[in-house]
Formats: C-alpha cells, sequence, structure tokens
C-alpha cells in the first residue's frame, strides 16, 4: 500500500523470506506513531535479511543502499541490535 501524497509504503505480509518467526521480529521492530495509530516497523536488519533470502531481482536492487544505510546507523559494518522503541 503506497501513500500517494509522499510516497510512504507499508508492506503487509503472511510470510516473509529469511525470517524464522514474527515474534522474533516483533521484538527487533521499532513502534512509530502514524496520524495517531502506533505500528511496528521491522527493523533494517531484518528487512535485508528478507530481500537476500527472497532473492528477486527487485530486492536485489535496492541491498546495496540498505547496506549502507544501516552501516551508517551502527557505525559498525553489518552490525547492529534489533531494539524495541516503546513509550
Amino acid at each position: 500500500m503506497t501513500r500517494d501524497d509522499d510516497g510512504l509504503q507499508l508492506d503487509f505480509m503472511a510470510t516473509i523470506h529469511g525470517i524464522r518467526s514474527f515474534e522474533g521480529m516483533r521484538d527487533r521492530a521499532a513502534v512509530i506513531e502514524i496520524q495517531g495509530v502506533e505500528i511496528l516497523v521491522a527493523s533494517l536488519v531484518d528487512i535485508i535479511r528478507s530481500k537476500k533470502a527472497a532473492r528477486r531481482p527487485r530486492d536485489q536492487a535496492v541491498l546495496t543502499i540498505l547496506e549502507r544505510t544501516l552501516d551508517k546507523t551502527t557505525g559498525q559494518k553489518g552490525k547492529a541490535g534489533g531494539r524495541r522503541a516503546r513509550k
């Protein structure tokens, strides 16, 4: 689902490549608020893991950007903690 005014994209999936359980993914997710509604957002580490496992051309096309973003946000290449932001 993509919001037209700003391009925000939300993906709702029943299964995710490369992820063992939704519970583990949920534990590593961040909570964000959009128009007063709290939504869990997968960690960048899980997103990268899933895109690598899926091996689809559209996923492979963005992996370099996602990995660079992860490196910049963690300060350590290829390492990130799965922090859960809660109120």
